[in-house]
C-alpha cells in the first residue's frame, strides 16, 4: 500500500490488494447530506474499506463523523451518493440484511444491553431474524467465547463491570455474524487491564471494523489505516503511523497525541 498526494491537502491511498472478485465490505460514493434543518453534515464523501480491513475513523466534534456511521446500516438516509456493504446497496428494500451485516457497538454499553442475563442479550438480535434452538445457542456461545464471558453468561449485564459490559456489547453484535463492526470510542472509560483485554479481542477477530475514536494511541495499536474525517470531507486517508507522525496535519483537524506520546518511536 503506497500514499498519493492528489494535490490537496487529502492524502489518498492507493494500490490496495482487494480481491478482484470480492466487494469492498463498505463503499460510499459522493455521499452528501444536510439535516431538516439546513446543516449540512457530509460533502461527497468518497470512501472505500476492503475485507478484513481496520480503519480507524478520526476528526474533531461536529466533524460528521456519527453522520457517517449512521449512513452504514440506514439510520440515516436520503442525501445524495450511494452506500453498500458488501456489495449490497444500502436502500429501503435491502435494511435488514444491512443491518445484519453492519453491527454498530455504541459508546454506552447499558444503551445496548437490556435483557435480563448476557446470554438473553447477545440471543436477541438473531432470535429476532428466526434464529432457533441449537443454532441459535451456537451463536451465542461462539460470540461470548470470543469476547472471553463465557463463564458469565447468566448474569445480569448490570452486574458486570463496565469493561465487561462493553466486551458484552460486542458479543450482541458478533452473533448476529456481521461483516463489518463499527465501534464508537471503544477504548473510552476503560481501565488500562480492560482497555488491554478489549484490544487482543477486537485483533482476533475476522470481520472488518471500522474504529471511530479520538484515542490516537489506540487507533495506532488496532488500526493499520487511519481516515480523517474534518468539515464533512475526508481530510486525510493512509497508514495511521504516517499519519500520527504528521503533527501540522493532526493540529489542522484539532487531533493532539497524549504528551510524550510518539508514534514513530511506539508504532
Amino acid at each position: 500500500m503506497t500514499i498519493a498526494d492528489n494535490g490537496t491537502d487529502t492524502l489518498e491511498v492507493v494500490g490496495r490488494q482487494d480481491r478482484p472478485d470480492a466487494p469492498p465490505s463498505l463503499l460510499l460514493e459522493r455521499v452528501a447530506y444536510a439535516y431538516p434543518d439546513g446543516h449540512q453534515a457530509l460533502f461527497g464523501v468518497d470512501l472505500r474499506i476492503g475485507r478484513g480491513e481496520r480503519v480507524a475513523l478520526l476528526g474533531p466534534n461536529g466533524a460528521g463523523k456519527t453522520t457517517l456511521v449512521m449512513h452504514l446500516n440506514g439510520i440515516l438516509g436520503g442525501g445524495d451518493g450511494t452506500v453498500s456493504v458488501g456489495g449490497l446497496p444500502v436502500v429501503k428494500d435491502t435494511l435488514q440484511e444491512v443491518r445484519r451485516r453492519v453491527g454498530i457497538v455504541f459508546q454506552d454499553p447499558d444503551d445496548q444491553l437490556f435483557m435480563p442475563t448476557v446470554r438473553d442479550d447477545v440471543a436477541f438480535g438473531p432470535a429476532n431474524l428466526g434464529v432457533r434452538g441449537a443454532e441459535l445457542d451456537a451463536r451465542v456461545d461462539r460470540a461470548l467465547a470470543a469476547v472471553r464471558l463465557g463463564d458469565l453468561a447468566d448474569r445480569p449485564p448490570y452486574h458486570l463491570s463496565f469493561g465487561q459490559r462493553r466486551r458484552a456489547a460486542v458479543a450482541t453484535v458478533l452473533a448476529m455474524e456481521p461483516e463489518v463492526i463499527v465501534l464508537d470510542e471503544p477504548s473510552s472509560n476503560l481501565d488500562p487491564a480492560s482497555r488491554r483485554e478489549l484490544a487482543q479481542i477486537l485483533l482476533s477477530l475476522d470481520v472488518t471494523i471500522l474504529m471511530v475514536t479520538h484515542d490516537l494511541p489506540y487507533a495506532l495499536e488496532l488500526c493499520p489505516r487511519s481516515v480523517i474525517l474534518s468539515d464533512g470531507v475526508i481530510a486525510a486517508d493512509g497508514p495511521t503511523k504516517e499519519i500520527l507522525s504528521d503533527p501540522d496535519l493532526l493540529a489542522a483537524h484539532r487531533l493532539e497525541l497524549p504528551f510524550g506520546f510518539d508514534p514513530r518511536v511506539l508504532g
